[in-house]
This record gives structure tokens, sequence and C-alpha cells, in this order.
């Protein structure tokens, strides 16, 4: 599944870790994500887009 998670972290100026603490989830599991090696539940899903305040769509 593609995303946008690096794109918007950079926008935001969050590295892996500050997302994961946002986000509720392990730094690598936001790795495994940007690497499209996990595909996030829709729980997860949701929380990272509220992180970036868009919707989840537009992240994932």
């Amino acid at each position: 599944m593609k995303s946008r998670l690096k794109e918007l972290r950079a926008r935001d100026g969050l590295n892996q870790t500050q997302l994961a603490k946002l986000a509720k989830v392990s730094r690598q599991t936001i790795s495994l994500i940007e690497h499209e090696e996990f595909i996030p539940s829709l729980l997860i899903a949701v929380r990272i887009s509220r992180v970036f305040n868009e919707p989840v769509e537009n992240v994932f």
C-alpha cells in the first residue's frame, strides 16, 4: 500500500520516532509502513491521519 508518510513527516518536521509517539505505535511500525512492508490497521491509519490533520485517503 502506498503512503505519503515520508512526505508528510518532512512537511511537518517530524522524524519517525516523533510520529510514532503521536500515533501511539512503534517507530518500527512507521518504518515498515513507509517501506511498504506493513499494511496498517484502520485504527492505526486513522491515528496517523489525525496527526497530519489529513483524511485517511490523502495519507494512504
